[in-house]
């Protein structure tokens, strides 16, 4: 669990997936907080804050995602991650990406720096004190800036049910990951704000030890401007997970939620 499921949870928590290009889909500031649950426990929250910096001279956008165990919940299984995305404002490539866990006792302080001129990425572990380099191309994303490329690149009026999107991603010393998303429809769902019509993802996960299946994990997304996650379930190994929109500040649009 602590190796696949802590930042998987966080890439799709920050997922709003296939945003119209023609109309930006988030801004400086945006917000979003969201409640976790393991069974009948409120086991975390995760946030992520969006703003505007340099990296280098270079206008970037800065995206902190935050995971910390609460409650009850903490007492079985402490985690406190924080997670970090420098990506370029106009193409959405990601320069620098930071990666500092502690689940249950499992630590990494990573720091991933993208050399696109290069072809290369240099990963530096903080805390064993080494150096790795990858090979990249100039459509690699990290965990949290492949969201908002996604979010900022793909029409969802040029797919149909059943077609998938497949991204390389870079964001752990076990080299590119492959990920894939496979869009199912259309759902309406009830939350805390109201009924909230939503586009229904499955991402392909690897089964086995976190897992029960390749596709145990579902997401939903608003039909709407903003396309932010509303809603995760994940079928484990062991118990069943859930996470939804507790809060958020900062959209970019209206957020469109159903009044009857």
């Amino acid at each position: 669990m602590k190796k696949i499921l802590i930042p998987t949870l966080l890439l799709l928590l920050a997922m709003p997936v296939m945003g119209q290009s023609s109309r930006p889909a988030f801004k400086s500031g945006e917000w979003l907080k969201f409640r976790i649950h393991y069974g009948i426990l409120n086991a975390s929250y995760a946030t992520l804050h969006l703003t505007s910096e340099t990296l280098d001279d270079v206008p970037v956008y800065h995206v902190v995602g935050k995971g910390k165990t609460t409650g009850f919940a903490s007492i079985f299984f402490k985690v406190d991650d924080t997670y970090e995305s420098y990506f370029d404002r106009e193409h959405g490539k990601p320069y620098k990406f930071i990666r500092k866990i502690d689940e249950g006792g499992y630590t990494k302080d990573i720091e991933i720096e993208f050399d696109y001129g290069k072809e290369k990425a240099q990963l530096m572990d903080n805390k064993n004190g080494t150096k790795q380099d990858f090979s990249i191309h100039d459509e690699i994303q990290d965990l949290i800036s492949a969201s908002y490329y996604l979010r900022s690149n793909y029409n969802l009026e040029e797919f149909e049910v059943g077609d998938s999107i497949n991204l390389d991603m870079l964001f752990d010393d076990d080299g590119v990951f492959k990920f894939q998303l496979k869009y199912l429809g259309k759902d309406i769902l009830r939350t805390k704000f109201g009924k909230v019509e939503c586009l229904k993802f499955r991402p392909l996960v690897q089964s086995g030890r976190v897992f029960k299946e390749k596709e145990s994990l579902t997401l939903w997304v608003s039909n709407d401007w903003n396309k932010i996650p509303i809603r995760i379930k994940a079928n484990l190994a062991v118990g069943s997970l859930k996470a939804d929109l507790d809060g958020y500040n900062g959209l970019k649009n209206q957020f469109k939620i159903i009044m009857k």
